[in-house]
């Protein structure tokens, strides 16, 4: 079977298809036959050699597919084979055939193609994570989110205006009108406009109730400071670290300089009646319990016709490179697939 490899880090030409041996399911574990694989920031920060979870390279990266099971391992109910599915990958998932734990698999609704079934699983739970879970949005609040057009702000949209808030969204401005159709109330150019003043115009001073920033650096201060009294800041990613396409120290470093190391303090987060956290699903491995009860909201909700991945662009694995340039680029509204 053939497989996408990151067998150094640089830019996307790095990428590599290799030949390997067909995986054999273990006991409780199922094989996938790939349809399509997700692409996921954390996959560029792989391949720049800037993700913290990324084992030794060469490594074949991949959170996430949608295809469906063409052999079992011991203890698998029979009825499993020939079934679509969706399935969450701990790295792996850039191949024709992945070999998964019986938790990280749910059968696709009924209408769901594998293309949706691979765009769905990453960034809808970490959308939900932020806007249900630990966010905790309710109606008539308004939210900021970061990166709107991206596969995680389109989930976090859809979820948001579902649960009634009112949204706000940052992105480049030809992404706007999209934005607008699907709920986002005020559209801001990041890169014309000063996000924090223009959040603080639109809410007459009082700021949101929560920020969704996976930028990093100094967006989160700015995030921070434009919380209301009870808001909440989630935070679930440093792009800013990723702005070129090769490995860059002095981003990276840039990025960390302008953390707020001292900014979040308790005697702050009192006086000021705010709150900050963090999310990183692929922290959740030992956790398929309670992320599996997501997964399974979410598909509801997806049958219920409440949310729908929006697929921007797909690529053969031998568009690789120009999938990882594309995404780099900003190009996408939505959800990038790589197709065997």
């Amino acid at each position: 079977m053939r497989q996408i490899w990151i067998p150094r880090p640089g830019r996307p030409e790095v990428l590599e298809i290799r030949e390997t041996e067909l995986p054999e399911p273990k006991p409780n574990e199922m094989r996938i036959k790939v349809e399509a694989a997700g692409i996921n920031f954390a996959d560029i920060s792989g391949r720049l050699g800037i993700y913290q979870d990324l084992p030794p390279m060469p490594v074949v990266v991949g959170y996430e597919v949608g295809g469906c099971i063409d052999k079992i391992g011991e203890n698998i109910d029979p009825g499993w084979l020939g079934k679509d599915v969706l399935g969450l990958t701990r790295f792996g998932g850039y191949s024709e055939s992945v070999c998964v734990d019986q938790q990280q698999v749910f059968s696709r609704p009924a209408g769901m193609t594998a293309a949706l079934g691979a765009a769905l699983p990453v960034n809808y739970l970490t959308a939900y994570q932020l806007v249900c879970v630990m966010g905790g949005v309710r109606a008539g609040e308004t939210i900021l989110i970061h990166s709107a057009g991206g596969g995680v702000g389109i989930a976090a949209i859809q979820l948001a205006k579902h649960r009634g808030a009112k949204i706000i969204g940052t992105a480049s401005t030809r992404k706007h009108e999209y934005l607008k159709q699907i709920g986002v109330e005020h559209c801001i150019d990041y890169r014309q406009e000063d996000f924090e003043k223009r959040v603080m115009e639109i809410t007459s001073g009082a700021g949101v109730e929560l920020v969704l920033d996976a930028v990093g650096g100094k967006s989160f201060k700015k995030s921070y400071r434009s919380l209301s009294a009870t808001g909440r800041m989630g935070m679930f990613g440093v792009s800013s670290a990723a702005i070129s396409k090769s490995r860059n120290r002095m981003a990276f470093f840039k990025m960390v300089a302008n953390l707020p190391w001292f900014k979040f303090t308790p005697i702050e987060l009192i006086n000021n009646n705010k709150g900050v956290f963090g999310v990183n699903l692929g922290r959740l491995w030992g956790e398929m319990d309670r992320v599996g009860s997501w997964m399974e909201d979410l598909l509801e909700l997806y049958s219920e016709g409440v949310i729908a991945p929006r697929v921007d662009a797909t690529f053969h694995f031998s568009e690789a490179a120009a999938a990882h340039h594309y995404i780099q680029d900003r190009k996408n509204i939505g959800k990038v697939l790589l197709i065997p």
